[in-house]
């Protein structure tokens, strides 16, 4: 099992090699970029800084190697209100089978806007053509996780994705593999994950190659005090489309029903600080209903608003 653990690390290191080689030349010539859109509250308000985290039905996104921490049938939607009026709505939903031995998981996301008016071009202005076009992607994940030790668990995520802008359309696949190593100190947990492997995106004889990242975060207990608990999770990311980039978390929680959280983003363009906050509600002996709402500054693109609703029974 070491080994397996070992194997497994050494792929995610090389992959995330792979992706540094010309990455300015490259800046703007990658697709989908929808898929690095962070689909839960949760983990926006601790600054996207989820890797190491990703004990939830969102770890489908943020690390399928989370998944196992899932206990119990879990559902989670989702709601983004993206600058220009731009919409990503995610679901995902988290089971087992006595068929397997690790846990399974579908999502499905989606990016939406008005519909568009089509311009011409004039020495005047544009004109327009009385006509309107849609655009928007869609993606729908399958994703598997197992442990390989009582400490270590690796999960992986298939997406199957459609692009479609006007009359054009592509579909195409990518992979997300990820890892969670638990230390055993101080809730301690070490995770790792490369998202969006996958092909070139052509539209109309324009090839444009996946948005791949790599990211390395570590969680901890800050502390853990009667009904007082704080996480705190630093994280490192390494995009093939931008320069690395850092980001730190923080998720306070009274009595496990309340939780407050703040993060920051370091070396982005636009995302800065974010901010958030929960409930947890019991429903049921076996079921838990989760409310979520995060804020995130994006600087001159104004602030984006997501809300998530989770539930486990």
């Amino acid at each position: 099992m070491k080994r397996i653990a070992l194997l497994a690390l050494a792929l995610s290191l090389a992959l995330a090699t792979a992706a540094q080689a010309e990455i300015f030349e490259k800046v703007g010539t990658f697709g989908a970029q929808f898929l690095k859109i962070g689909p839960s509250a949760r983990a926006v308000g601790m600054g996207s800084s989820f890797t190491a985290v990703a004990d939830d039905a969102s770890a489908a996104y943020w690390n399928p190697g989370g998944l196992v921490d899932v206990t119990r049938t879990a559902i989670h939607l989702n709601h983004v209100e993206w600058p220009a009026d731009i919409k990503l709505d995610y679901a995902s939903y988290v089971f087992r089978t006595p068929y397997l031995p690790g846990v399974l998981a579908v999502s499905a996301r989606g990016l939406t806007m008005d519909p568009q008016v089509e311009r011409t071009i004039y020495l005047d202005g544009p004109e327009g053509t009385g006509r309107t076009f849609d655009a928007g992607d869609m993606s729908f994940g399958l994703s598997y996780a197992q442990y390989f030790t009582e400490r270590f668990s690796t999960g992986v995520t298939v997406h199957f994705l459609h692009l479609g802008l006007a009359d054009k359309a592509v579909n195409t696949t990518c992979l997300d593999f990820g890892l969670v190593y638990r230390i055993g100190i101080r809730g301690m947990r070490l995770g790792m994950v490369v998202q969006n492997m996958g092909g070139e995106i052509d539209y109309d004889s324009q090839p444009s190659k996946m948005p791949m990242m790599f990211k390395v975060g570590l969680a901890a207990e800050a502390f853990d005090f009667g009904p007082h608990h704080m996480t705190s999770v630093v994280e490192f990311s390494h995009p093939s489309d931008n320069a690395e980039r850092a980001n730190v978390g923080l998720e306070y929680s009274f009595n496990r029903f309340v939780y407050l959280r703040s993060g920051y983003n370091a070396g982005y363009d636009a995302n800065g600080l974010t901010a958030g906050f929960g409930l947890e509600i019991s429903t049921s002996d076996r079921s838990k209903l989760f409310v979520d709402y995060a804020f995130e500054d994006l600087s001159y693109m104004g602030e984006a608003h997501r809300f998530s609703v989770s539930f486990s029974y």
